[in-house]
């Protein structure tokens, strides 16, 4: 059945699937992220997800942390390049507990200064983690190397130094500029009634007025490609090799998320992966990865090789992709391609937040949802055609970026 999106009375959106389960989910997204920052502020969308939850005007910042914990609940969040989610997951019966929550964290947060002074120090650590870890560091800066000069490029967590200048200001000033109803979507998956749900959130969300103005985003339009390679003391070589990709609004958006899967998804069985590692050992990982953003998008292809082999790696994965802009799958291929992709979209549905997610991803974004039989038969329609056409569009040997990180 489809999802009906329901309007508050300050014009939020909501958009809620009932289900017979124990176990509900609530969350709430923000359509801000790195992307929306002044530059010396790099960092602070991410800081406010730390700093939401240290107090509110009704509620002390461990009476924050416990309203759910001490019920079994879950209380989280996350910022990326785009988006900003509050969410929580709890046993049916806390319902109420978990709405009047997130919209006291939400709407009333205080931003204590001397609990910013010991986040800030959290998220030093942070910052410290994703430099001790290649694998996670080499995406942030392949993203900054093929989006230069541009927000887009910018680390979530923004640097020790732009987050040491945040200051409560401009904290309140950047929740007032970005936090506005037409911006944001509460979804939810759990055991309530639409009704029920909406009399909640309209009692607890719907009595905000906030200020609605405009989302200015700078478009990517400007891109030169490049070769980095940085020496770092690790055991192995780590690469990735990246171009500007669709955008979250392009029709051919699903084309590529199949032909991502089929190069480097999650299967034992994708090309890149029955090469590089079952064929010739060469690699431990090996992945393609698609994001989509508002106005562009970035594919991408990892390895983790051993460092006198990372060229043959790159080599190799250059040769994969010029199969699939050379020659067609066949109809027993494609069958194959678009049944190995839905399945891991149904496994992946299985998790009920994942579902969650997605729900209110696809109200901000779209203002609708599709029905599981609409997703299938956009997948279904795919040709091999169309996949060739996508690759030949984007996979440009001398438009690509590559970073390494190598002895």
């Amino acid at each position: 059945m489809p999802h009906d999106i329901i309007v508050l009375n300050n014009h939020i959106k909501l958009i809620h699937k009932q289900i017979n389960s124990p176990i509900s989910h609530l969350g709430v997204l923000v359509n801000v992220g790195t992307r929306d920052e002044e530059e010396n502020l790099n960092g602070i969308a991410h800081f406010v997800e730390h700093v939401i939850f240290k107090g509110t005007t009704h509620r002390k910042g461990y009476q924050v942390i416990r309203r759910m914990e001490d019920v079994g609940g879950d209380l989280n969040a996350s910022t990326s390049k785009e988006e900003t989610w509050f969410h929580s997951s709890f046993l049916s019966a806390d319902y109420q507990r978990a709405i009047d929550l997130l919209s006291d964290i939400f709407f009333n947060s205080t931003f204590p200064e001397k609990e910013m002074a010991k986040e800030k120090d959290v998220v030093y650590e942070e910052i410290k983690y994703y430099c001790d870890t290649p694998s996670e560091l080499i995406f942030d800066e392949i993203e900054e190397q093929v989006f230069q000069g541009h927000p887009l490029g910018r680390a979530v967590l923004g640097s020790k130094k732009s987050v040491k200048g945040i200051q409560r200001d401009d904290i309140l000033a950047f929740t007032r500029q970005h936090y506005t109803n037409p911006h944001i979507v509460i979804a939810s998956v759990g055991n309530i009634s639409p009704k029920k749900l909406t009399s909640l959130c309209n009692r607890y969300f719907g009595i905000h007025q906030l200020e609605d103005k405009p989302h200015s985003r700078i478009p990517f339009s400007t891109y030169t490609p490049k070769e980095i390679v940085k020496h770092k003391n690790t055991n192995q070589t780590h690469l990735v090799m990246a171009v500007p990709a669709l955008s979250l609004f392009d029709n051919n958006r699903h084309v590529l998320m199949l032909l991502t899967n089929l190069l480097g998804g999650q299967g034992m069985n994708t090309r890149l992966n029955m090469t590089i590692r079952e064929k010739l050992g060469l690699a431990y990982t090996v992945e393609a990865n698609y994001t989509p953003y508002s106005d562009s998008g970035l594919f991408s292809i990892y390895a983790g090789c051993d460092n006198n082999l990372w060229q043959k790696c790159i080599d190799l994965s250059f040769k994969e992709l010029e199969k699939v802009k050379t020659t067609k799958l066949g109809l027993m291929q494609l069958h194959y391609t678009r049944k190995q992709f839905l399945g891991q979209l149904a496994i992946a549905q299985e998790s009920k937040l994942n579902e969650m997610l997605s729900l209110g991803r696809s109200t901000l974004f779209y203002d609708q949802v599709d029905t599981t039989e609409e997703t299938i038969a956009a997948i279904e329609a795919i040709t091999a055609k169309q996949i060739m056409e996508v690759a030949n569009q984007l996979f440009i040997k001398d438009n690509f970026s590559t970073l390494i990180y190598t002895k």
